[in-house]
């Protein structure tokens, strides 16, 4: 354990938690992509202050401010336990944000992370909806955040989270309240679509796509995640084959399949050669999430497409 500052202020406890987390070489990508802003993070929250509490130079900088001993040493111990079981911080703190809305996280679901939340805030996708887009899917919902978020971007549409793991949907069930959205997020429990069967306009899916040897590679932070929501066989497309086979008879006439797939691209179009696809911008690129159209998935794969929606 690291000796407290002496008279520390606030901004001097960032900066030594960032020394302390770069030195031990933990890995950040569960609402962070850096030592300085996990840190922020870490004591902001330890210490019961606003996320966004200015730390830089400006003028309302609260950087400047003192922090008592004892407070110190509970900054301390949180960075000693960040270091020591390399937990993901959204675990310590039981929390995650995306796109500046609050979710509830603990160790029975993955960290939400998804790029899909950006494209629901941005409005990427409206081009493909249409006044018929009510109901929507948010398969492999975990946390339950794009179910949530996917609610309040379109307030006309009713929601349905699903997923195969009941402790993913008890911590989605959390938020769902949370966020007083009960009338109109259902939850249910399904492997894939089985239990699902639409019609849907919209599904909204981050699965499980990481391939075997990304999986073999992973950092602990990832690990202390639930594998069931992370591994996608060996090239990462086996949870997606099922998906894009299942889903033409559970989608509406123009019922649309966003599908995120990570750093998996080149896998997808190995798996899917001939299948047309629009890849959509994030702020990770070009790469990271596809957009499928129901007639895109009935054209290209006739012999997994199931007929017309009920």
């Amino acid at each position: 354990m690291s000796a407290q500052v002496q008279g520390a202020t606030l901004g001097e406890l960032v900066a030594s938690g960032s020394q302390r987390l770069e030195a031990a070489g933990v890995a950040f990508g569960h609402g962070t992509t850096n030592a300085h802003d996990e840190a922020a993070w870490l004591v902001l929250w330890r210490l019961g202050l606003p996320l966004d509490t200015p730390l830089d130079d400006g003028p309302d900088s609260q950087a400047a401010l003192p922090v008592a001993a004892d407070d110190q040493a509970r900054v301390a111990a949180l960075f000693d336990e960040r270091i020591a079981t390399r937990k993901p911080a959204a675990y310590l703190t039981r929390e995650a944000w995306l796109q500046g809305v609050p979710f509830y996280v603990d160790e029975r679901a993955i960290v939400p992370r998804s790029f899909i939340a950006e494209l629901l805030a941005d409005g990427s996708i409206d081009d493909f909806l249409s006044e018929n887009t009510h109901r929507v899917l948010d398969l492999c919902t975990g946390n339950g955040s794009l179910a949530v978020l996917a609610a309040m971007a379109y307030p006309e549409v009713v929601v349905t989270g699903a997923d195969i793991s009941p402790d993913a949907l008890a911590v989605a069930r959390i938020n769902v309240d949370r966020h007083g959205l009960q009338e109109r997020v259902a939850l249910q429990t399904s492997d894939g679509l089985a239990a699902l069967p639409g019609p849907w306009d919209l599904i909204l899916c981050n699965p499980p796509y990481v391939n075997a040897a990304s999986m073999a590679a992973l950092p602990a932070e990832y690990r202390a995640e639930p594998e069931l929501a992370l591994a996608g066989g060996t090239d990462g497309m086996d949870f997606v084959r099922r998906l894009l086979a299942d889903a033409p008879a559970r989608m509406s006439e123009h019922g649309v399949l966003v599908l995120e797939i990570g750093n998996e691209r080149d896998y997808f179009e190995a798996a899917f050669p001939q299948l047309p696809v629009f890849w959509l911008d994030t702020s990770a690129g070009d790469d990271q999430v596809l957009l499928i159209t129901r007639d895109a998935l009935l054209a290209q794969l006739p012999s997994q497409g199931h007929g017309t929606p009920p």
